[in-house]
């Protein structure tokens, strides 16, 4: 037996080694402004300022959304490890962003004259997976975050509820704009917050946007640029919406097979060729959580295996000397292993 208590360990210790890695990712970067990729709407002079003073809680990690989901990771590191080395100086990261002059200039910043497509859907998302995060958090401080985070939460939900409605057609591009992958994020908050009506949206959008579907022509993926698969993203949302056995019928016609190798990245110093190491990540997460609604011989054991060598390779291609994916992929990584989507 001794052998197999080594060999947990040395599983315990690697988790561990990686998970401070990711936290150091997100520690350099989401106070650190530039380079910075601003992609907003300008309505006069005023607006060309620095990113601090346009968006004063989130503007580090190069954008606006990698940044968002930067704290997300050391909130949900330091409260799944409050003890760990990191977790200090990830508590300091977040007193220090998320106060209630910060997200007030967040709030009027979101709320100004044509910016409604601000960061939507995906920047909205994962803005709504740090409230959840943070509403999950036992802790005296997280609690005074999530009431200061609060107006933009709110903020977010009113922009996406308002949004959907309208919205005639799925996005379903392998980047950012991709409907399912946000759709999914945005119902386990809904769920979490209690927010029943806008969990109730969110289904029936769901629904109507992807029911129907048959034969994804997951042949026709990865495009060159993707770090999701719009494929996977689609089933891995409605396997959150559909009761199992229906899950079960719908996902044989959408997806009779899936048999995705590794990408590779050819170029680590270009952003957007980077985001192949990305796709990995999702991908893996998305299988299992496909896996985590079908029944043991309803190919879940394949699935599984698939997203166990596809986590592998997208781990082993993150690296902090390439800022172009560090800013970003710790995220990705720490949703994967401390399994954010299964409940």
């Amino acid at each position: 037996m001794r052998w197999v208590k080594s060999i947990v360990m040395i599983a315990l210790c690697g988790a561990a080694s990686g998970q401070e890695r990711f936290a150091r990712l997100a520690l350099d970067c989401v106070h650190k402004e530039y380079p910075n990729k601003i992609a907003h709407a300008m309505n006069s002079d005023a607006d060309a300022r620095p990113p601090r003073e346009l968006t004063p809680a989130f503007y580090g990690c190069y954008d606006w959304h990698s940044c968002v989901h930067g704290h997300w990771l050391l909130a949900r590191l330091t409260r799944l490890h409050p003890d760990a080395p990191y977790a200090a100086g990830a508590r300091a990261a977040l007193a220090r962003s998320l106060t209630e002059s910060n997200i007030a200039g967040e709030v009027a910043y979101l709320n100004a004259a044509g910016r409604q497509t601000f960061e939507r859907p995906y920047g909205l998302a994962w803005l709504l997976q740090l409230a959840a995060e943070l509403r999950e958090w036992d802790d005296p401080p997280a609690r005074i975050w999530a009431a200061a985070l609060r107006p933009l939460e709110n903020a977010a939900v009113a922009r996406v509820s308002a949004w959907l409605p309208k919205l005639q057609f799925p996005i379903r591009t392998g980047e950012h704009n991709n409907t399912a992958f946000s759709l999914g994020l945005m119902l386990d908050y809904a769920r979490g917050a209690g927010n029943q009506a806008f969990a109730n949206l969110i289904e029936q959008r769901a629904r109507a946007y992807y029911l129907h579907d048959k034969a994804c022509p997951v042949a026709y993926e990865p495009s060159g640029e993707d770090f999701l698969s719009p494929c996977l993203a689609e089933a891995d949302l409605m396997r959150r919406v559909l009761p199992p056995a229906e899950f079960a019928a719908w996902f044989r016609a959408f997806l009779p097979s899936a048999a995705f190798e590794p990408t590779r990245v050819s170029d680590v110093t270009d952003g957007k060729l980077y985001h192949l190491a990305g796709l990995n990540l999702s991908r893996a997460w998305m299988l299992e959580g496909i896996a985590s609604a079908l029944s043991k011989t309803q190919r879940r054991a394949g699935l599984l295996a698939l997203a166990g060598k596809l986590k592998q390779a997208g781990l082993q291609a993150i690296q902090a000397a390439h800022y172009e994916g560090g800013h970003w992929l710790g995220t990705f990584a720490v949703y994967l292993e401390t399994r954010r989507g299964l409940r």
